[in-house]
């Protein structure tokens, strides 16, 4: 199942239109210009970790940005 996860997330990359999905919820995402990718491996003990981090810069104007944190105290 994960090699079908992996080459799904290849599908997409090289088509240009990721969308995942759960019950609940929907997420569309378009990688498009350079991409950049981050990979890590780590071992400790018995547990052994590999870490993919695949990013890129939305170029549409209208992409949602992270809003402001507010606190409120008492």
């Amino acid at each position: 199942s994960i090699q079908e996860v992996l080459q799904a997330l290849c599908a997409g990359l090289a088509a240009g239109r990721l969308e995942l999905s759960d019950a609940d919820d929907q997420l569309v995402l378009n990688p498009e210009g350079l991409l950049h990718l981050k990979l890590t491996a780590s071992q400790e003990d018995n547990q052994n970790r590999i870490n993919l981090r695949i990013t890129w810069q939305s170029k549409d104007k209208q992409a949602k940005k992270k809003s402001a944190l507010k606190i409120k105290g008492g």
